[in-house]
């Protein structure tokens, strides 16, 4: 069995518990950051549909999410 096929499982465990680990601090840090609440989420409301435009938000995970890829990526 090759190296990279035999560590596949570790990954597939890693990715499984960081996914939890962001699940519980988005319901936990719901109550001091209400993310999709933030000034700048945009939502249209019609007499029949809802447009929900979470722009504040998505640039608040994306800012994140790229300093965590940097920081692991310049440890590893």
């Amino acid at each position: 069995m090759s190296k990279k096929l035999a560590e596949f499982p570790k990954w597939l465990v890693i990715i499984g518990v960081t996914l939890i680990a962001i699940g519980l601090l988005w319901q936990v840090g719901g109550k001091f950051l209400p993310l999709g609440k933030l000034p700048g989420d945009f939502i249209f409301r019609g007499e029949n549909t809802t447009v929900y435009f979470p722009i504040v938000t998505s640039i608040i995970i994306s800012v994140v999410l790229s300093l965590v890829l940097f920081l692991i990526g310049r440890f590893r």
